[in-house]
């Protein structure tokens, strides 16, 4: 088998990459295995020097790196840049923080000394997805290498080059050969590198059927998991929200990335008062989005990644209109070369349409009306995911109480749901377990062990 790369844009091919051979396979499973007890062993303040290091090498090739995310997956390529700038924020964060995030924790008890030490772990492996390729790997790796772990990826297999790519960012940054690497294996073999010994512990993103077949292995053989899995994240916009930001907001958070985001807003919930003007204005909004080359400044929508994701984002906005929704504009496939979807809305969504109970990986936004704040509420959590929702108010207080009512592992107030590494990142419910960033996603994967001393 290979893995191959199309850039979305133009369906041409990039590159065809062999996959590796068991040998390979086994031989970077020892390797890792090797450099795990090394790397475990060096000070905080080495892991600090290296995360800074790469930190450096990612800005150096910040328009290198985002050209190749905008050629392979198809992202705009201002998107492509700042998503290399948080990478490398996030590098600088736990190289400024790891150490007090790991201190030891004192503890009195009827010892004449007791603490918790927090030690790594040894091999972890990440199995990561292609919308963010450099985000969603950094947003692991940095905090469990910081902590002295060593990382295994296996990415998308349409990613490849981006994979490859960020492997040698760690290299070049000065970390020991073996403390990240990149694995080009099929993805029927992935389950037997769970099983594998070597592996102490496993973090996925992706959808919720791969969170159920890695935990099932993982949880067989009695290994750590962390799983970031799929969001519909609730949208709601009560009757006195600022329709010039809500609006604004609105588009940003469902339109970026077309649309191919986890904690994209995706369910638009409005109660009477504010419903027909912020659909007025979101609509001339979303009608504003140009689709195009995503390698060129001016283009504002980029083609989804794959022509398959396009195929089925079509046959659940077809389902809707079938059962009697209505599109407000888009709704279809853009003609011509690449994987482009119009910028769509859909209004009078209902529960019996896989709109409303399936996630939208895609450039369009379901319009749901609600009869007031709490029947609002109530849809919001009616979702069987649980990433991410906003809030949409002038009171700041009616706001944050009806946020912290969300189910969901982060609630914003007036500001679109976003990942921030000095925050805890991840979900409730269908949307996985275990939390990534700050000091919560640093502690996934260590040992709290408790030291006794008379």
């Amino acid at each position: 088998m290979s893995f191959t790369s199309i850039n979305p844009a133009n369906e041409t091919l990039i590159q065809e990459i062999d996959a590796w051979d068991d040998e390979r396979t086994q031989h970077a499973l020892d390797h890792a295995a090797r450099t795990a007890s090394v790397w475990a062993a060096e000070t905080q303040d080495t892991r600090a020097g290296r995360l800074r290091d790469a930190a450096g090498v990612l800005r150096d090739r910040r328009d290198k790196l985002a050209r190749l995310m905008t050629t392979e997956m198809g992202k705009l390529i201002s998107e492509a840049r700042a998503e290399i700038d948080k990478c490398a924020l996030t590098c600088d964060f736990y190289a400024q923080h790891a150490a007090g995030f790991l201190a030891d924790e004192p503890i009195d008890t009827d010892a004449g000394k007791s603490y918790v030490a927090y030690q790594p772990l040894g091999v972890v492996l990440a199995i990561m997805p292609w919308n963010f390729p450099f985000w969603q790997v950094f947003r692991f790796a940095a905090p469990a290498l910081a902590a002295g772990n060593v990382c295994l990826l296996k990415h998308a297999s349409n990613v490849s080059l981006c994979a490859l790519a960020i492997e040698d960012v760690f290299q070049d940054a000065g970390f020991p050969d073996g403390a990240f690497t990149t694995l080009l294996v099929d993805t029927d073999r992935i389950g037997g590198i769970i099983e594998d010994p070597r592996v102490r512990a496993v973090t996925l993103t992706g959808s919720e059927p791969a969170g159920r077949s890695v935990a099932g292995i993982a949880g067989a053989h009695l290994k750590k998991t962390v799983l970031e899995l799929g969001g519909s994240d609730a949208f709601v916009v009560l009757d006195d929200a600022d329709l010039e930001l809500t609006v604004e907001n609105a588009v940003k958070s469902r339109f970026q990335n077309a649309g191919q985001s986890c904690i994209a807003a995706k369910r638009f919930i409005v109660t009477p008062g504010i419903a027909e003007d912020f659909l007025e204005h979101f609509r001339e909004a979303v009608l504003a989005l140009e689709p195009g080359d995503p390698l060129e400044e001016s283009t504002s929508l980029a083609p989804m990644a794959r022509g398959d994701l396009r195929d089925g984002l079509h046959e659940q906005v077809r389902d809707a209109l079938e059962r009697g929704a209505t599109a407000v504009t888009g709704c279809a496939p853009i003609d011509g070369r690449g994987f482009f979807y119009c910028a769509s809305i859909l209004d009078g969504v209902k529960p019996d349409m896989r709109a409303f109970t399936e996630e939208l990986f895609g450039p369009v936004a379901t319009v749901i009306r609600a009869q007031n704040e709490q029947d609002a509420l109530n849809i919001a959590n009616e979702s069987p995911f649980g990433l991410g929702g906003s809030v949409w108010t002038r009171d700041a207080d009616r706001g944050e109480r009806l946020a912290r009512r969300l189910e969901c592992g982060a609630a914003f107030v007036n500001g679109l749901v976003k990942s921030d590494p000095r925050l805890p990142f991840g979900g409730v419910k269908h949307s996985g377990y275990g939390r990534e960033l700050s000091r919560h996603g640093i502690r996934e994967f260590v040992n709290a062990k408790s030291v006794w001393i008379h």
